[in-house]
């Protein structure tokens, strides 16, 4: 995304691509064109690891490139690239990975990396993480890990999702940032009164719900039993999902009507024109703040706390990063390569190309970050857990084939939540009853 945190291999595309994914990306359906580099009768060469890339738009393209040229430099190492459009990486991940995939390649944090290291078509790289432990918060070292306790994953960099809002109009209207839910449902009627949209909202593309479903669920229910709804493990039927539900239901009239029909893009704009006084999404909301003072205008806040003994410490912040292929050519080459890239100096590189994305290390160098992402660097850094989000938390063929139309139906008629909820449950168990 652009402006204030342009993460190009995170954008507007990407959340498209992952509604039509389905079972194909999980389950290996579809042609299976995306392969390795050198092609699967290809020796190992001690000079080179080849890199499967995801990042096919041109900033990160060149950011990864920075990074390589500098590890090449300093290795002796070549990096050998093998990039292909988000599109076709996402939809044949699985077949790629059960074939001759590269060394490296680009991945999700979370659930997403979690799902590939149980199937064993991924490394173990405990070793790597001796060697960068130190420059990640806890939360982060959490991400990286598979079910079985090992390490998998090496974050790279990531962006928080909070809720927006104008500073003028703030201060216009002598609004104060709530930190309740009490004071928040009252500042949405206070904005109502005042003949404002309280909370933007766009769900055109079904995905921007499933941000909204996480932030209340969290708050009211706690990270664990967020995890294990993901997961598949907790019922939809509980009567925690309910409650969730239910509080959502208490702030929907407050929300943009007509959203199913609207893109985040055109509900962003009603933010950046002081029609609506709030709005919940990633940080790329502003790449819609094309005028440098609207953008310094613009600031963010958690989303308020509901449960007193959750508060406010989860944060939803999807993760980008790499793996290691189940058996790469070049394995001590590829760990070199890993330990790179979660060094501070890897980060600095590509923060320098693509200076807006927010570094997952703690210790990268923080100084020319603008106000907001400060504000969000310190926002994930302090937090005790870390989400990604539901699609990337969860199967991606239930989020798009399940939870995406029932949180759209949900949005257009709130009635019947205990009807939804079971239907959802029993599309659940079938799903994530398939291997």
């Amino acid at each position: 995304m652009r402006d204030l945190f342009p993460t190009p291999s995170v954008s507007p595309s990407r959340r498209t691509l992952l509604r039509g994914i389905g079972g194909a990306a999980v389950l290996g359906a579809g042609i299976p064109l995306l392969s390795a580099c050198g092609g699967s009768g290809t020796s190992a060469d001690p000079k080179t690891v080849t890199v499967g890339s995801n990042a096919s738009d041109a900033v990160p393209k060149k950011a990864f490139a920075d990074i390589y040229t500098a590890f090449t430099k300093q290795s002796g190492i070549t990096v050998d690239v093998n990039t292909k459009d988000h599109n076709t990486f996402q939809e044949q991940i699985n077949s790629y990975l059960q074939g001759t995939p590269d060394d490296v390649f680009n991945w999700f944090a979370g659930y997403r990396m979690q799902f590939f290291a149980a199937k064993k078509l991924a490394t173990p790289i405990d070793n790597v993480w001796q060697k960068i432990g130190g420059n990640f918060p806890n939360a982060m070292k959490a991400l990286s890990k598979g079910e079985d306790g090992k390490y998998y994953f090496v974050p790279l960099y990531t962006y928080p999702w909070a809720i927006f809002y104008r500073k003028s109009v703030f201060q216009q209207y002598g609004y104060t940032v709530p930190t309740t839910w009490d004071q928040f449902v009252a500042l949405c009627k206070q904005m109502q009164k005042d003949k404002l949209v309280p909370i933007a909202f766009g769900d055109k593309d079904a995905w921007p719900a499933l941000g909204t479903f996480d932030q209340i669920n969290f708050r009211a229910n706690g990270y664990d039993f967020h995890v294990e709804l993901m997961a598949g493990k907790a019922s939809w039927t509980d009567a925690k999902v309910r409650k969730a539900f239910d509080l959502w239901a208490e702030i929907l009239p407050y929300h943009q009507e007509g959203a199913v029909g609207r893109t985040w893009q055109d509900a962003a704009q009603t933010l950046a024109s002081k029609k609506a006084g709030m709005y919940l999404l990633g940080t790329f909301v502003g790449q819609q703040f094309t005028n440098a003072a609207d953008r310094e205008d613009l600031d963010f806040f958690a989303f308020p706390e509901i449960d007193p003994q959750f508060g406010q410490d989860t944060v939803e912040a999807p993760t980008d990063g790499f793996m290691l292929s189940k058996a790469p050519k070049n394995k001590a080459g590829s760990v070199k390569l890993l330990e790179y890239l979660g060094s501070p100096a890897a980060e600095q590189i590509y923060l320098k190309s693509d200076p807006n994305v927010v570094a997952a290390s703690t210790k990268a160098d923080t100084s020319s970050y603008s106000p907001l992402q400060k504000k969000a660097y310190e926002m994930i850094s302090g937090a005790k857990h870390l989400t990604q989000f539901m699609d990337r938390d969860s199967r991606p063929d239930f989020t798009s084939t399940v939870m995406q139309p029932a949180l759209q139906k949900f949005v257009r008629d709130p009635k019947g939540i205990d009807a939804l909820l079971t239907s959802i449950e029993r599309q659940k168990k079938t799903i994530f009853a398939s291997s």
